[in-house]
């Protein structure tokens, strides 16, 4: 069993890596990982003063080993937890350039 879920873990990270570029948004909740181009977060208060959040996403990528469809149309969270939002910044995804006379630092 725990093979067959590290082998899981492995296929969707390699998704994971192939869909990042797609995407704008890096959205975290307690329960799940999502990408996503679209997000809005709207901070709420209960009629006794409690806190909570909900996010909306359109065009989601969720990661969940478990879904047979990762790719999601619409996606609503309610939340008391935090909510962390992060814009990806294009560059972060590039690989650094290689030297093509292969004369790097550890030659």
């Amino acid at each position: 069993m725990e093979k067959y879920e590290a082998e899981m873990e492995l296929q969707l990270y390699r998704e994971y890596r192939d869909v990042v570029g797609l995407f704008s948004y890096v959205v975290e909740t307690e329960r799940r990982f999502y990408l996503t181009n679209h997000v809005d977060l709207q901070p709420r208060s209960t009629e006794n003063g409690e806190m909570y959040f909900e996010v909306a996403m359109e065009d989601a990528w969720v990661w969940d080993m478990y879904r047979p469809a990762r790719f999601v149309r619409n996606v609503r969270v309610v939340t008391f937890k935090d909510v962390n939002v992060e814009e990806i910044t294009k560059s972060d995804l590039e690989l650094p350039p290689t030297d093509p006379a292969g004369s790097g630092p550890d030659t």
